[in-house]
């Protein structure tokens, strides 16, 4: 039996914080219908266009929202949150390539909704997930390192028995439990610090559970955690 726990640490800092959990069992996340997700991409990137209303890109509340909350926890040089990146490339007119479906379709609703997410391989997670600050030296192999890159004291971490698996809430994904082609039971969570954006993210969710309920022939479990409710159950 596997579970996602938050730890008590995240809501000293972030007392609105609520997280949604997403779990997927049985799936097959092949490379497949690559124009269904290459359209979900477009359309989430002209979407993410809402949240850039202001010419200075720091000033977007998203991104000062964001910002605002990293300056409240230890954090490596240059560490931005996932959905400021993506709005980044949006911002320069770029473009999302597919990956894979799990990740593409957890991205397309990202920058729609303009909300951080991630995801995480269940069957590769040592024991259960944590959502927490950091002691301070907890391994960590970042996707595409080849060295190990051990998080700092009071950082905010997803880890587990063998170390974290995700540095500065989804920053930085490791490699030990990164969604792939052969992932057949997953997580994926969205963030969210103050109540506007746990608003959009309902919203998100609405979406988000029954597109991937169609693309995938499953039923998805959604689990919304918050201060009053802290634990969600990945596996049985």
């Amino acid at each position: 039996m596997k579970k996602f726990i938050i730890d008590d640490g995240i809501f000293d800092l972030f007392p609105d914080a609520e997280f949604n959990i997403l779990v997927l069992r049985g799936i097959d996340n092949t490379d497949r219908n690559h124009q269904e997700r290459q359209d979900l991409l477009d359309q989430g990137t002209q979407r993410a266009k809402q949240f850039l209303t202001e010419e200075t890109f720091r000033l977007n509340p998203v991104v000062a929202q964001w910002r605002e909350a990293f300056s409240q926890f230890k954090t490596k040089k240059g560490a931005r949150c996932t959905i400021e990146a993506m709005l980044k490339r949006v911002n320069a007119d770029k473009t999302f390539s597919p990956i894979n479906p799990l990740v593409d379709i957890y991205n397309a609703i990202a920058l729609a909704y303009g909300i951080p997410g991630g995801g995480e391989d269940i069957d590769c997670l040592a024991g259960d997930l944590h959502l927490g600050l950091a002691k301070g030296g907890e391994e960590f192999l970042p996707l595409g390192a080849e060295e190990s890159d051990p998080a700092l004291e009071g950082e905010v971490i997803y880890y587990d028995q063998q170390g974290a698996v995700c540095r500065n809430f989804n920053w930085r994904e490791a490699q030990r439990t990164m969604l792939t082609d052969a992932t057949k039971n997953a997580l994926l969570c969205y963030e969210t610090i103050n109540q506007e954006q746990a608003a959009r993210c309902q919203e998100a969710m609405a979406e988000l559970k029954p597109l991937l309920e169609d693309f995938f022939g499953i039923d998805v479990i959604l689990h919304r955690l918050n201060r009053d409710q802290r634990e969600a159950l990945l596996e049985e």
